[in-house]
């Protein structure tokens, strides 16, 4: 059997469209599930559908021999994992967005940005020179812009349309990012031959 790591939501949804269009279908509607794993009838993939921030610890540990993740998480994590495959799917952008007027290029002294993405954020601003004091939080990013608690936020954004709903504006984009197919060391060594066949039927639908 082999398990894949999938996140809820958009991108289960998507996978899910990849896998049948390969040929791979499970049982009973797995989207509308409140059921965190999935078999396809004949048993021999399972599905676990976690949080997208947990995929690649999911992968890398051996708890899933693959996964979906999305590139802005492989680069902020930076997980020890095969990458075989860019399935196209889930794009979004991570941007530095700001305040409605507010340049965040003419702020004298340290910027402070507020982000999800520490990691990607600091190397970002040390290419570019720029100081910066980075405020990690893990949800309501456009928040805190908005009560003076930094000057800025770096966030994932597909449609823009939260930065709008909250009076914020983009400034530069960062990265762009679209899911990938994730696999264990480890299981790409002791599950070979399943898992390039597996790799292979869905690289031939993309």
């Amino acid at each position: 059997m082999i398990t894949i790591a999938v996140p809820k939501g958009r991108l289960l949804t998507e996978t899910l469209g990849l896998l049948g269009k390969a040929g791979i279908r499970f049982r009973g509607k797995v989207e509308e599930s409140r059921k965190l794993i999935h078999h396809s009838p004949d048993r021999a993939l399972r599905i676990l559908a976690i949080r997208s921030q947990d995929v690649n610890t999911f992968v890398e540990r051996g708890g899933a021999d693959m996964g979906v993740v999305g590139k802005d998480l492989i680069e902020e994590q930076r997980p020890d994992l095969y990458e075989p495959l860019d399935l196209g799917i889930g794009y979004c952008r991570l941007v530095l967005a700001a305040p409605e007027g507010k340049d965040p290029g003419v702020i004298s002294g340290p910027l402070t940005v507020a982000t999800k993405y520490p990691r990607i954020t600091e190397s970002f601003f040390s290419i570019t020179g720029r100081e910066v004091e980075i405020v990690k939080l893990y949800g309501s990013i456009e928040l805190a812009p908005l009560i003076e608690m930094a000057d800025a936020i770096v966030d994932l954004v597909s449609t823009g349309r939260t930065l709008k709903a909250n009076r914020l504006v983009e400034v530069e984009t960062i990265m762009e990012s679209t899911a990938r197919l994730v696999v264990n060391r480890a299981s790409f060594r002791l599950k070979h031959p399943e898992i390039i066949s597996l790799t292979e039927r869905i690289g031939g639908v993309l």
